[in-house]
């Protein structure tokens, strides 16, 4: 039997639920933002229906799109890099780990109120569950990392140093300017949704522009866009 649509029983075409969660989730918008630049093209809606669309589309495009690299991505069990960041939610701190291989691909985000052993164990299991075991692991030197890999069988993998990270903290970098302009996180059921649905759309839309000459860019840009127009597409 054939797939139904999940846009069915929708009155907005697909096209524009496909932009609106694309421009609220790739760029550093409000919802408010999205709602404005949607209204210059023509289109009436409210910022809590983006809201809607947002969160039962996102899920759909981010599970779709990881499920298509992940069939595809066998280097990426070259050389992963593993770190966290502090994200204060209602006041209270917790953090997101995160697994980014060689080539600045998010593999995997996860949300914990801990920082410790158990919580990098968790971590490490649900990332290698999905995309097996790396030959290498690049760490800083947090000690549940070291306790967590030998535990798993993989304290001979890792690797720490100075400078050898900068990989993950500079991916940090987009999911940091998305914080800023949601002014937040309320709960941490939605931050783990967000993070995992940013992943998989910033690494969609990554063409490394400043390692490729501008006709290579403009083709793989041009790529990337057609393939997130065709996302669950009758």
């Amino acid at each position: 039997m054939p797939k139904r649509s999940p846009f069915k029983y929708f009155k907005t075409s697909p096209e524009i639920i496909r932009l609106a969660v694309m421009l609220y989730v790739r760029f550093p918008l409000s919802l408010r933002n999205v709602e404005d630049l949607l209204h210059e093209r023509g289109v009436e809606v409210s910022h809590e229906t983006i809201r809607y669309w947002w969160n039962r589309f996102g899920p759909l495009f981010a599970s779709e799109i990881r499920k298509r690299r992940i069939e595809g991505m066998r280097s990426s069990r070259w050389r992963w890099h593993l770190d966290e960041i502090f994200v204060k939610i209602n006041g209270e701190m917790h953090y997101l780990w995160r697994a980014v291989d060689h080539e600045g691909e998010v593999l995997e985000s996860f949300v914990t109120k801990a920082r410790d052993r158990k919580a990098a164990l968790k971590f490490l299991r649900k990332a290698m569950r999905k995309h097996g075991k790396p030959e290498t692991i690049v760490t800083d030197k947090l000690r549940s990392y070291r306790a967590a890999l030998k535990e798993v069988g993989a304290g001979f993998r890792q690797e720490t140093g100075r400078w050898v990270n900068n990989r993950a903290e500079n991916s940090h970098l987009p999911f940091r300017q998305r914080e800023r302009a949601m002014l937040r996180f309320r709960r941490m059921r939605s931050l783990q949704k967000f993070a995992s649905v940013h992943a998989s759309v910033t690494n969609h839309f990554n063409t490394d522009r400043s390692l490729s000459s501008r006709p290579h860019f403009k083709l793989n840009r041009t790529a990337a866009l057609d393939e997130w127009r065709c996302l669950f597409a009758a």
